[in-house]
């Protein structure tokens, strides 16, 4: 007895769908502005991709619509031969502050890049003073330069250090002798 293969439909097959936008990336849509809508984190704090170019206008929209504290900047490394991310962690703290909500309003901003050549992003010290120090720190750690940032240069390992020790593919000098700086 021969099988005949049934014909799958349009119907049978499972739609996949991306995570649902939320309430920051839908304004962010209403007023233009492009993004990835990526899957809330573990708390359920709202994260969107955005390009690099772009960081800083929508970094000052999301300002301008309440997001006026800079929480956290840093990077991460999703593995050898993968993306840098860096990211901004904004939170309405006036709001609350002004006892205008209840709730605090959080969004996570990501941006992905190579990790080949110089990944560059622009600063956004001129935008959150507070982005200094933590910008400083995701280069030192990871090499993502920030463009416009008033101090570009190693926060945490000597100024001779080579390479970047949080990326996954950093191979640890065997040797590191410190330079006399009297």
């Amino acid at each position: 007895m021969s099988a005949t293969p049934e014909k799958q439909t349009k119907a049978d097959v499972p739609v996949t769908t991306g995570p649902e936008p939320g309430p920051v990336s839908q304004w962010l849509s209403e007023q233009g502005f492009e993004h990835a809508v990526l899957d809330p984190d573990h708390v359920g704090v709202e994260q969107i991709g955005v390009e690099a170019l772009f960081l800083p206008v929508i970094a000052a929209a999301l300002k301008s619509h309440g997001f006026d504290h800079l929480q956290c900047q840093g990077g991460y490394d999703e593995g050898p031969g993968q993306q840098l991310v860096s990211f901004y962690h904004f939170i309405a703290l006036g709001e609350v502050a002004d006892g205008l909500v209840d709730q605090l309003r959080e969004v996570r901003l990501k941006v992905f890049l190579s990790r080949e050549g110089e990944p560059t992003i622009p600063s956004l010290y001129g935008l959150f003073r507070g982005a200094d120090w933590q910008e400083r720190e995701t280069f030192d750690m990871f090499g993502i330069s920030f463009e416009g940032h008033p101090h570009p240069k190693r926060l945490l390992m000597p100024e001779d250090w080579t390479g970047w020790p949080l990326r996954k593919d950093y191979v640890q000098p065997d040797f590191y002798e410190m330079q006399d700086a009297y």
